[in-house]
């Protein structure tokens, strides 16, 4: 009887674990805007779960600026809400993050943070590390360039300007030259936006200055006035119109697109619209560094999306491990070659399959290179209006260039400090 108990429950085991349920995948959801193409992130996250069966990805795609997904966030994490894992973060937004602490610091995670930041462009270094932690990982970069008009440079024998000065001088031949009503040497942002943040910074860094160093403010009221000075003398010499303190990102690019503009500065988005069905200089665009102040080195603002997994998931583990894997080459590639998105590391501008895709990419890298991140801190909102806000008072006439580099100066140092 007991021999026949035995053959009876062996025979029935393998029915028994067979009939088990399988172990459930764990869920991740992501946080991502619209804009940065929900299609091609897809095909990221499916080749992480064709190589990790046991994570799947649920994408959740939310507004399309970076202060509504900013907006978002802050709501669904400021509630301590753990049904989001990992996320897209604005350059400008990794310090505030993680100084409110919602963000992991990945430094375990990766080991070696020195040598893994270094295989990356420059500025991400910066931007993503706060007070010794590694906060965020880059995604996809940006930067500001400089626009031209190829054809009317090659028309008059010119090369792209070195310099603000050849800048001007390069506008005033050419519109001078062309006759065409309307037709501006210059167009930037000189409304009170984010983007005129980086405008101010463009000659203020050429100098060699920096508004936060070693942790503390920095701010060089005499570089300061020097650039806000050159921006409005842009407006006082004719190279840019009296209405470019109303000109927002897309004002640059719709006039650079519609022909309206010998030079333009604004951001890597701008470049397929330029070739697009609708643009009026399909063909004759040019892209370069941005110029530098006399004496200084050209240098651009840095933008981008980092991930960031939320100090607040049920899953870190296996969030860190995908945000590790959607901060790759690979990905950086694929992000390359199917959606244009400029890659966050400076070997991928180099490869071959990458500048077939998109052979504007090897004017850009070079670009990229330049480029400077905006301070690193958690005060970065009281930072950027304070520049935004007095910036436009310059371009708008209300308020001379020395008076509003002290009013930064003293205002800076307050939030700074």
């Amino acid at each position: 009887m007991r021999r026949r108990m035995f053959l009876s429950a062996a025979a029935t085991a393998p029915a028994a674990l067979i009939a088990r349920p399988a172990l459930a995948a764990t869920q991740l959801r992501v946080f991502i805007s619209k804009q940065e193409r929900p299609d091609v992130m897809r095909k990221a996250f499916d080749l992480y779960e064709a190589a990790h069966p046991g994570v799947k990805v649920a994408l959740e795609a939310g507004p399309t600026t970076s202060e509504a997904q900013a907006q978002y966030l802050n709501t669904v994490l400021s509630a301590r809400d753990s049904s989001l894992d990992f996320f897209l973060l604005d350059v400008i937004r990794p310090a505030q993050f993680a100084a409110a602490h919602w963000t992991v610091p990945l430094n375990k995670a990766v080991g070696d943070v020195p040598k893994l930041m270094g295989t990356y462009l420059p500025a991400y270094a910066a931007a993503d590390q706060v007070g010794g932690d590694l906060v965020a990982l880059p995604g996809f970069a940006d930067a500001m360039f400089l626009y031209y008009r190829k054809d009317l440079l090659d028309k008059y024998g010119l090369k792209p300007p070195a310099t603000w000065t050849e800048l001007v001088a390069q506008a005033k031949q050419i519109t001078a030259g062309e006759k065409t009503p309307g037709l501006q040497g210059l167009s930037f942002q000189g409304a009170p936006i984010e983007g005129a943040v980086c405008t101010f910074l463009l000659p203020y860094w050429s100098t060699g200055h920096d508004l936060i160093t070693a942790g503390k403010p920095s701010f060089d009221v005499q570089a300061a006035t020097a650039a806000l000075a050159l921006w409005r003398g842009f407006i006082d010499q004719g190279i840019a119109p009296r209405t470019i303190a109303q000109a927002t990102t897309e004002d640059t690019r719709q006039d650079f697109q519609a022909g309206k503009v010998v030079f333009g500065v604004c951001w890597s988005y701008a470049w397929a619209l330029f070739q697009g069905r609708n643009s009026a200089v399909v063909g004759k665009v040019g892209v370069a560094k941005l110029p530098a102040v006399p004496g200084g080195s050209s240098v651009s603002c840095i933008g981008g999306w980092q991930w960031g997994v939320s100090a607040f998931s049920r899953h870190k583990a296996e969030a860190t491990g995908l945000v590790r894997f959607l901060s790759s080459p690979k990905i950086a590639k694929l992000l390359a070659v199917d959606a244009s998105m400029l890659p966050v590391f400076p070997a991928t501008y180099e490869d071959p399959a990458v500048l077939k895709a998109d052979p504007w990419f090897a004017a850009a890298g070079p670009v990229l290179k330049t480029a400077k991140s905006r301070p690193v801190t958690p005060r970065y909102n009281a930072v950027s209006e304070i520049i935004r806000t007095d910036f436009n008072a310059v371009m708008a006439g209300t308020m001379q260039p020395a008076a509003a580099a002290k009013n930064m100066a003293v205002r800076l140092k307050r939030v700074l400090t």
